[in-house]
């Protein structure tokens, strides 16, 4: 295994509970401004979101 996997394997737990957290701010802030938000599908929308940005960031670390 390499230098830069072996980093990478190190950071998966940090950057999974980072994912995490940047969902949860958003639900917030969904919430704050829509109080009668439907959390499911609210979730599935930023997912969404989220999905199109990392996939962004995959085709400019092509």
């Amino acid at each position: 295994m390499d230098e830069t996997t072996k980093g990478v394997n190190a950071l998966k737990k940090e950057i999974r509970t980072e994912i995490r957290a940047i969902l949860k701010l958003n639900m917030s802030f969904e919430g704050w401004s829509v109080p009668e938000m439907d959390d499911k599908e609210a979730a599935t929308q930023i997912l969404e979101v989220m999905q199109k940005a990392l996939d962004e960031l995959k085709e400019e670390y092509k």
